[in-house]
């Protein structure tokens, strides 16, 4: 495939490329990151090599990804209306405010306004919901962000880091009141996180989102920059924070296949990576980030890699999570391979809740 081999969202005729770019990186405001001349560099790259998505949000590098975004929308070189823009809310950008962050109805007016003066348009294509808010009805965040696509000012909306009930509910309640729905769900999903196949990509099929997948590559592990020679060297001032110097035994040798099969398929280690990603079900678009030009051609590289079955069985035996109840006792095994699961259409040999005739239906 290509960047320009486009896919509609969700349910909607919204069409999207199978790589969202993101921009999280875009702006040195946070100690590290990507100066605003090299990301309009990478944004031109992208878009050149048919790329139509750019996400980003209010709170990266504290607003400046948003404007450095918005510089290049209103340097006429692109026509705007080919993009689609995306943006997320609920993160606070003034601490001191009560109503600064959030879901809420106050919250989301301003955050929306406030994006769309840094990003120098009149609308956003697709608004996210960025977390779960705990704190405010979802009823009153669904009624605020109708009105914002009632006046124009949001084409779609779509949500990202919320629990799976959650967002039925959501979707259930538009339905209900006929306000619009989520198309999208943004969630973290990688060799090394496939936790969300238990509950939120089932989810997502069911009701209508398509998934859009961030960090494929762990915050840079499964970028080929980390091997067993380097372990416990500090490589990145971005990783200490969730991941730290030392990766387990298992990551070492997720890595390690990962390197084989680069190798053997000459295309780069995080190619594989992302490529796995983009090949499993209810993927939409895979979300990857680039912090420099040569980030972005090599995550490119991954539309051009189509991994073999035998190769995703391997991966897929090495990354196995651990099942959570109640699918350990449906699925009457602790290995998510060994014991199947809807999301990936493998069926279990030993579960007596599933179906063992193959002319039977799940």
């Amino acid at each position: 495939m290509s960047l320009s081999d486009y896919r509609t969202l969700g349910k909607s005729g919204l069409r999207i490329s199978p790589l969202t770019l993101g921009t999280m990186t875009f702006g040195e405001d946070w100690g590290w990151g990507t100066h605003p001349a090299d990301a309009h560099k990478i944004l031109n790259t992208y878009i050149e090599n048919g790329g139509n998505v750019i996400d980003t949000a209010n709170i990266y590098t504290k607003g400046h990804s948003e404007k450095i975004i918005g510089d290049f929308l209103s340097g006429k070189s692109v026509r705007r209306d080919s993009l689609v823009i995306s943006t997320k809310f609920w993160g606070n950008m003034y601490p001191y405010d009560a109503n600064g962050g959030g879901a809420g109805r106050k919250s989301i007016i301003q955050s929306l306004e406030n994006s769309l003066k840094r990003l120098q348009t009149d609308y956003i294509d697709v608004y996210w919901l960025h977390a779960f808010d705990p704190h405010t009805p979802i009823e009153e965040t669904l009624s605020a962000l109708k009105d914002m696509v009632s006046t124009g000012k949001v084409r779609y909306i779509a949500v990202s880091d919320v629990p799976a009930w959650k967002i039925a509910q959501a979707q259930m309640l538009s339905e209900f009141h006929h306000w619009p729905a989520f198309i999208g769900l943004q969630l973290e999903y990688s060799l090394l996180e496939r936790s969300v196949e238990m509950e939120l990509i089932p989810m997502a099929l069911e009701m209508g989102l398509g998934v859009i997948p961030w960090s494929p590559l762990k915050e840079g592990v499964l970028s080929g920059k980390y091997t067993r020679k380097n372990k416990g060297e500090k490589l990145s001032a971005r990783n200490e924070t969730r991941n730290g110097r030392e990766l387990s035994e298992k990551a070492y040798e997720i890595i390690d296949q990962l390197t084989l099969i680069a190798k053997d398929r000459n295309v780069p280690v995080s190619a594989v990576a992302i490529s796995w990603v983009m090949q499993q079900k209810g993927v939409t678009s895979t979300l990857v980030g680039a912090r420099t030009l040569e980030q972005l051609q090599q995550n490119i590289k991954a539309t051009k890699l189509e991994l073999y079955p035998e190769e995703i069985q391997l991966l897929n035996e090495l990354s196995a999570p651990q099942l959570i109840f109640p699918y350990s006792l449906l699925n009457g095994s602790e290995d998510l391979l060994q014991a199947g699961t809807i999301v990936n259409g493998v069926r279990s040999n030993i579960s007596p809740l599933l179906p063992q005739n193959e002319n039977e239906h799940y």
